[in-house]
């Protein structure tokens, strides 16, 4: 591969990639942000969290102007808040992700205005028990639990951004594909290895790219990306530069130009260092 590039804009996923495994933004990796928002390059996070689920540690950092959330339905000025782009389910695919998942009693969370919401009883087991295959910590912390979610995702069904679908297991999960694939006018992705998550017909981290680069009037050439999981696939190969962590999953490597150190080994911070600091 090269080692020239004119990067004029970073994209980075958080959970897995720009954040260790602790959920914490490290001293190294921050100042290697500033650093480069310093030389004048556009820093902006692109992440399946909702806007309200970004750490403090993220938004305090000096130079990232934007945020990519929901798996790229909304755009954020990350300093105002203010949305500069949004991207909803259909009507049609709400209707869908409920009648599935009553059926099959699959657990959902509905992301709506920035908020990620989650079943009361889900939420008080998560609280009480743990959970078996993500962080019970910030579920806890992210998640605002409600009595009624498929009233919440109905009530609000011409604005919902995304709908994660928990499954008990992979296994369960696999079996379930090819009808969640099959949602009218859906996207289908995955941040983390028992969920699939259900957004806009355009909905997709590279699409909400797109708008903000050329707001930017960044090329493609000019973006590098990173990533750790599914939801990245399309904006890694996108980039001019495409940056798989060292423990992405699911294929996403595959679809990189280069591998760096881990979210552990302040992998972001290796690659920009080695890629666009001068």
């Amino acid at each position: 591969m090269k080692e020239n590039y004119n990067i004029k804009m970073i994209a980075l996923d958080l959970d897995g990639t720009t954040l260790n495994s602790s959920g914490e933004l490290t001293e190294r990796t921050e100042a290697t942000l500033s650093k480069a928002a310093g030389q004048g390059v556009y820093v902006a996070i692109s992440t399946g969290r909702s806007f309200n689920s970004l750490p403090e540690s993220i938004k305090n950092v000096k130079g990232i102007s934007y945020a990519i959330t929901s798996n790229g339905a909304h755009i954020n000025e990350l300093a105002s808040g203010q949305s500069i782009y949004d991207s909803f389910l259909s009507e049609a695919a709400v209707y869908a992700v409920d009648e599935f998942s009553q059926k099959h009693n699959v657990g959902i969370e509905v992301f709506v205005e920035g908020q990620a919401y989650i079943d009361e009883e889900t939420y008080n087991d998560i609280r009480d028990n743990g959970s078996p295959y993500r962080n019970a910590e910030y579920v806890l912390w992210s998640r605002k639990p409600i009595r009624d979610i498929h009233g919440l995702l109905l009530e609000n069904k011409d604005r919902i951004e995304n709908v994660n679908l928990c499954f008990n297991s992979t296994e369960e999960l696999e079996a379930c594909r090819p009808q969640v694939e099959g949602f009218p006018d859906a996207t289908i992705t995955s941040s983390i290895k028992n969920n699939l998550e259900v957004g806009g017909a355009d909905t997709s981290k590279k699409t909400a790219l797109i708008e903000l680069m050329g707001r930017l009037s960044v090329s493609p050439d000019e973006l590098m990306c990173c990533g750790d999981a599914p939801n990245d696939i399309q904006m890694l190969e996108y980039a001019g530069l495409g940056v798989a962590v060292a423990n992405a999953w699911g294929g996403t490597g595959d679809h990189a130009d280069y591998i760096t150190g881990t979210n552990d080994e302040d992998g972001v911070a290796q690659a920009i260092e080695r890629f666009v600091l001068k």
